[in-house]
């Protein structure tokens, strides 16, 4: 026998006083970061919020990376979200990295290229992960840096974009293994020219002092 139908009123329906901000903030951080898996990417994103984790949101809106053939790809935004995740344990397990990289619906190929090109194994180094990261959204090794000094700036957004002279130094003689094509006298020479620029700035470097060096593309 069917239960008899069950009339509600205002008066019976409770409804939790956070719950509105938390829809209101769940849609917002979907707007800006436009999974494309948008079950899969909720589900990481409560998944986070219960356990006081990194949420895998965007800080803004992106336009369409132009050298992107498809709108799933890596992007800055996307880089920076795994960056705050990853970065404070310095090593993480190669299993938590596909973790997140699936959690914002990433190509597993995507993934996999740049792991191949690190060789990395069961533990991966995440500044080095992140520098091929930058390659993979950039190519050349001048607009890696500058993407890596945006991302990890302290600087507000559209500022200086600051990053200090050791964090570059390691990014550039890093993806300078890479290319092969720079000897290391000459990387050794023009680091120490750019140590005496970052002198004046109080031991940072930003994209301005090193933008117009022509670098050929690294590898894809």
């Amino acid at each position: 026998m069917p239960p008899p139908d069950t009339m509600f009123c205002a008066q019976q329906i409770n409804i939790p006083t956070e719950l509105p901000d938390i829809l209101k903030q769940f849609t917002k951080a979907a707007i800006r970061t436009q999974p494309h898996d948008v079950l899969q990417w909720s589900a990481a994103y409560f998944s986070a919020l219960s356990s006081g984790e990194t949420l895998p949101v965007k800080e803004r809106l992106e336009m369409p990376v132009a050298t992107q053939k498809t709108d799933t790809g890596l992007t800055p935004g996307l880089l920076k979200i795994l960056h705050k995740q990853l970065s404070p344990k310095g090593t993480v397990e190669k299993a938590e990295l596909e973790q997140r990289w699936k959690e914002l619906c990433l190509p597993k190929e995507q993934l996999n290229s740049i792991i191949e090109l690190g060789n990395f194994g069961t533990n991966i180094v995440w500044i080095e992960f992140f520098a091929l990261g930058c390659s993979a959204l950039n190519g050349t090794i001048t607009t890696s840096l500058k993407c890596a000094c945006e991302i990890l700036t302290a600087d507000p957004e559209g500022g200086a974009a600051r990053i200090p002279f050791e964090t570059f130094t390691f990014l550039f003689t890093y993806l300078n293994k890479f290319d092969g094509e720079m000897p290391q006298d000459q990387i050794d020479s023009y680091l120490n020219t750019l140590k005496e620029e970052a002198k004046q700035q109080f031991g940072m470097v930003q994209p301005l002092n090193f933008t117009g060096l022509k670098r050929p593309k690294l590898p894809n």
